[in-house]
């Protein structure tokens, strides 16, 4: 839990990168109702979303927010909708106007089945790190683009000529991959590196 009771804690990291910790059980309680642990209906959804879009509206620069489901219940179609798929569908069309990347952590299986569904729907990706596991990506990827993110995943930081040796994939090939999850923004880019967000979130 956060100190003070806030469903939200942030910090900078390396590079000038702000990272955001959101706790969505307790942005539920503050937003919705304190008795409610489970995520359904999409007005609770809206509402949940809401809150987290003005919290980031607070910070300005490249951000990585780790949304937290580890106290969420159930989690409805409707709200893994709302939630996370129109989140990103709001910061790919600039409605949230910042460099801004998203990691879900604490998440269950219970929890996996509709943001996957609501992901590929939407021809969506993001970075989930389950309660117990290493990181995974959910939604839409190919698999030269599901091998370099493994790869990057593991080398934490990486170049495109590191990433090629260690994905064992070809140079131009690995160059388009890359350029496609940064366009997801499932990885980031920094100079002439490349840096993945389980890593980050995990300093």
């Amino acid at each position: 839990e956060l100190s003070g009771g806030s469903d939200a804690d942030h910090h900078s990291a390396a590079l000038g990168k702000v990272i955001t910790h959101i706790d969505l059980g307790a942005m539920l309680r503050r937003t919705v109702c304190e008795l409610y642990s489970d995520l359904v209906t999409r007005p609770t959804g809206a509402a949940v979303r809401t809150g987290i879009e003005e919290q980031l509206g607070e910070l300005a620069g490249r951000t990585l927010t780790v949304i937290d489901f580890s106290r969420v219940g159930l989690l409805d179609f409707s709200c893994a909708d709302e939630i996370v798929a129109k989140l990103l569908v709001r910061c790919r069309e600039d409605a949230i106007p910042r460099d801004a990347y998203f990691l879900l952590s604490g998440i269950r299986e219970v929890h996996i089945e509709p943001i996957e569904a609501v992901l590929e729907r939407r021809a969506l990706t993001i970075v989930a790190q389950p309660a117990a596991g290493t990181a995974d990506l959910l939604g839409v990827a190919d698999e030269i683009e599901r091998s370099l993110w493994a790869a990057l995943d593991r080398l934490e930081r990486a170049t495109a000529s590191e990433l090629a040796i260690e994905a064992r994939i070809a140079p131009a090939v690995v160059a388009l991959g890359l350029d496609r999850l940064c366009g997801r923004r499932v990885i980031m880019r920094d100079s002439d590196s490349f840096l993945a967000l389980g890593a980050m979130a995990r300093t």
